[in-house]
């Protein structure tokens, strides 16, 4: 009797799964830094309409949120609509930044 599966179809099966999990996390990867720009826009946003920030903080905080927006797009267009890995670890860094930021700038005695 012979074996219906062989070692190149297992192989290949193998393969195609791998190529379709990383194809997954690249997109939850992708929108994850979507998803994070709208939190920090919508905890600006929340900071200016209760008074904690001032508009020089908020002007500050909306500058850095808006050259990482276009640095995510200008990678994107580069990488044909994907962000490598180096390139979200960096966009993360800097929306780590700009979130403690936002933190500081909510939580200082400065009001407006």
């Amino acid at each position: 009797m012979q074996n219906t599966f062989s070692g190149k179809r297992i192989l290949s099966g193998l393969a195609l799964g791998a190529m379709m999990i990383a194809s997954t996390t690249a997109a939850f990867a992708d929108n994850e830094v979507n998803e994070r720009q709208r939190d920090q826009q919508a905890r600006i946003a929340q900071g200016v309409a209760n008074g904690s920030m001032t508009a020089r903080e908020t002007a500050k905080v909306e500058g850095q949120e808006a050259a990482i927006h276009h640095e995510v797009r200008t990678e994107r267009q580069a990488n044909g609509g994907k962000l490598t890995p180096a390139e979200r670890a960096q966009v993360n860094r800097q929306q780590n930044h700009t979130s403690r930021e936002i933190f500081r700038d909510k939580h200082n005695a400065a009001q407006q």
